[in-house]
């Protein structure tokens, strides 16, 4: 399960090596800023950038895997997922962990030999759910941010994994394939009342919910068109509407503060980079040039 779990969850991009464009001065303006993952000659870093895509600056700086990141409410601290020893030169393992957005102070949240990943935010910043095969299924689980108390919110034999936390904190958009395909679904911040958004037919997928800062409306990725697609639709799941239309992979959409922005991961260009598009598809351009970057996550103004 856990070589499953890492297979269906790594990071696009492979390893490639790639020339790290020199980093302007960062800038917190009326957009936010961008955290994300860069690949470069077989390692991971964590990076952030104004959201005009200037200012890229490495804040994690290590020799291992550092992926996935996920601004705080506050934008002062960043969750990610790292691929690390426990101890010194000893065994690597899987975990999730915290750090203040100019990359000091890392902390390892999570502690169990499984594999942990995907962490994201409650609106009040005080919990934070993620994913982990710890037990005998993958599951969406929940913490305190300090990383005590973790706790199991879905415990179906499926496979739950992409959880997002809506902006009222009231409920959290997962994607699971527990009726055979991935479906978007969403349930109750305690994991009670799971229900089923999407519905495809012939296998395809849905995955990567996120929602919009006014609760109204998830973005996600499909494959029922073909490639791989962001859509977005109602927070109910109805009027589910394409935004993307290239003949490569377009993936990981995640909203700018005001709602009036994606930012998303495209191979249409050949490797990966980092783009935005409005939120009706229209207004599409590349925020990063260098083949392996992935994992966008836009913070709020702070």
């Amino acid at each position: 399960m856990a070589a499953a779990l890492a297979l269906l969850l790594a990071p696009l991009g492979g390893a490639p090596s790639i020339a790290v464009r020199p980093a302007a001065a960062l800038v917190a303006d009326d957009n936010g800023m961008i955290a994300f993952t860069r690949t470069d000659g077989g390692r991971q870093d964590v990076y952030v950038m104004n959201s005009d895509g200037s200012g890229q600056t490495n804040v994690t700086q290590r020799a291992m895997a550092d992926f996935g990141p996920r601004w705080s409410p506050d934008g002062a601290r960043i969750a990610f997922t790292s691929l690390r020893p426990e101890k010194g030169d000893g065994p690597v393992n899987q975990d999730v962990y915290v750090m203040n957005s100019d990359g000091t102070g890392q902390t390892r949240l999570t502690t169990d030999p499984a594999i942990d990943l995907e962490p994201t935010w409650s609106p009040k910043g005080d919990r934070i759910a993620f994913t982990s095969d710890r037990g005998e299924n993958t599951d969406i689980y929940v913490m305190a941010a300090d990383g005590t108390g973790p706790t199991p919110l879905t415990t179906d034999p499926g496979t739950d994994v992409s959880p997002d936390w809506s902006p009222d904190g009231a409920h959290i958009a997962f994607a699971s394939n527990r009726d055979g395909d991935f479906e978007i679904f969403v349930m109750n911040a305690d994991g009670t009342n799971p229900t089923q958004l999407t519905n495809d037919v012939d296998n395809q997928t849905d995955n990567e919910p996120t929602w919009s800062p006014d609760g109204n409306r998830i973005a996600f990725l499909s494959t029922r068109a073909g490639d791989p697609e962001i859509f977005v639709m109602n927070a109910d799941g109805t009027n589910p509407t394409r935004l993307t239309t290239d003949g490569g992979t377009d993936a990981e959409p995640a909203w700018s503060p005001d709602g009036k922005r994606l930012a998303f991961i495209t191979t249409r260009d050949g490797g990966a980079e980092i783009w935005t598009t409005n939120a009706d598809g229209t207004g599409q351009a590349a925020l990063t040039k260098g083949p392996a970057d992935d994992g966008p996550d836009w913070s709020a103004p702070h």
